[in-house]
């Protein structure tokens, strides 16, 4: 008899794991959505691959061979400089993907830290860190990015060789969108521990003597994980669009290192002649935004315990 009883609770949570990623699987926008970004990101991995297979450099220009159509040699065909169009996209794709993914981790571990901080210890420490989140909540997001992308880092203090490198805007955005993107992770993560505080696991914890921090690392993080996940796979969408803006206004990724939201900058005087330029990148942004959204949809579905119970 025994030995059933321990068999239970040790199948439980492999039985709520199978019942999630069944409700997952079930979920047909968000698995297809799955396929998708992990092509994307398999085909932004491979460009050096694909520039060596098809013996082409993204950044040489070949003014001979501007806006030349699709061929064998150029997929897609070439841009206003002549460098091709399919290859320009794929590293395009691995700086936004880069951003986007980086980004949010980021965002989502100074979330998950203030929430949990917050939830656990309560009082004075979860009012200040609150309204603390509020006021940033409060901040217009977009114009706010627009004024910290624009300042000169060099005034800050930074040595020229390093806030003239091509490198250098890609943490900028990355550094901007974490300090300022984790709002919605930590009033999630703060409600989330508020209930798991009050559980009998927790309670019996802190009866054997845990430490807060032990409780908080090894009890309440682990269950509150879900709705980490899900808030931090639908924000990578979101802080793409904030890249392509910025990129856009000429405030984020700066060329020669591509992304699709320069890409986008560059096509605009080009639109009516040669529109494919503003089309490709444009879709690749339309798609993995809108693939991150339903891939946020379903797994908040799968992993919401109330409809696994």
């Amino acid at each position: 008899m025994s030995g059933m009883a321990d068999a239970a609770p040790r199948g439980a949570p492999r039985s709520m794991a199978a019942r999630m990623a069944r409700r997952f699987l079930e979920h047909r926008l968000a698995l297809a959505s799955l396929g998708i970004l992990v092509l994307l990101g398999l085909a932004a991995l491979a460009a050096p691959l694909v520039e060596l297979a098809l013996g082409v450099d993204a950044e040489t220009a070949n003014l001979f061979n501007r806006f030349a159509p699709p061929s064998a040699e150029h997929l897609l065909g070439t841009d206003e400089l002549g460098r091709d169009l399919l290859v320009r996209l794929l590293h395009g794709g691995r700086v936004s993907l880069a951003v986007g993914l980086s980004a949010a981790v980021f965002a989502a571990l100074i979330g998950t830290a203030i929430g949990i901080l917050a939830g656990y210890f309560g009082g004075r420490l979860d009012a200040f860190l609150m309204r603390f989140t509020d006021g940033v909540i409060s901040l217009p997001l977009l114009p706010l990015l627009i004024v910290l992308a624009a300042i000169d880092l060099e005034k800050l203090g930074l040595p020229p060789a390093l806030a003239r490198s091509e490198d250098v805007s890609l943490y900028r955005i990355i550094v901007i969108v974490s300090l300022f993107g984790w709002t919605t992770v930590a009033r999630l993560v703060r409600a989330e521990t508020l209930v798991i505080r009050a559980r009998e696991f927790v309670k019996a914890a802190v009866a054997m003597g845990a430490s807060p921090w032990r409780i908080m690392l090894i009890h309440i993080l682990p269950n509150a994980i879900s709705p980490i996940i899900v808030a931090t796979t639908l924000s990578v969408g979101n802080i793409i669009l904030f890249e392509s803006v910025l990129s856009f206004l000429g405030l984020g990724i700066q060329p020669p290192v591509a992304s699709w939201g320069n890409m986008l900058t560059n096509a605009q005087e080009t639109i009516w002649s040669a529109p494919m330029l503003a089309v490709w990148p444009g879709f690749m942004i339309f798609v993995t935004v809108i693939a991150f959204n339903f891939l946020g949809d379903g797994l908040q579905d799968a992993l919401d315990p109330r409809a696994v119970e």
